[in-house]
């Protein structure tokens, strides 16, 4: 049973990680024979002031 853990920040529509789960469990399934419905998709998202990236919180740029 594959376990698909996404971090991203917040921000998405209901829409668009709907579309992520998906998409996401498509390619696990096509990539490893995995039937779609043992492959579980876990969003984790993370507030902009949470995440940095080259000494820079998401929040400040």
């Amino acid at each position: 049973m594959p376990i698909v853990t996404v971090k991203m920040l917040e921000g998405r529509s209901d829409e668009q990680k709907r579309a992520l789960v998906e998409k996401v469990t498509e390619a696990v399934s096509e990539t490893i024979q995995a039937p779609p419905e043992r492959i579980s998709v876990v969003i984790e998202e993370m507030k902009k002031t949470n995440f940095g990236v080259a000494g820079k919180r998401a929040s400040d740029v």
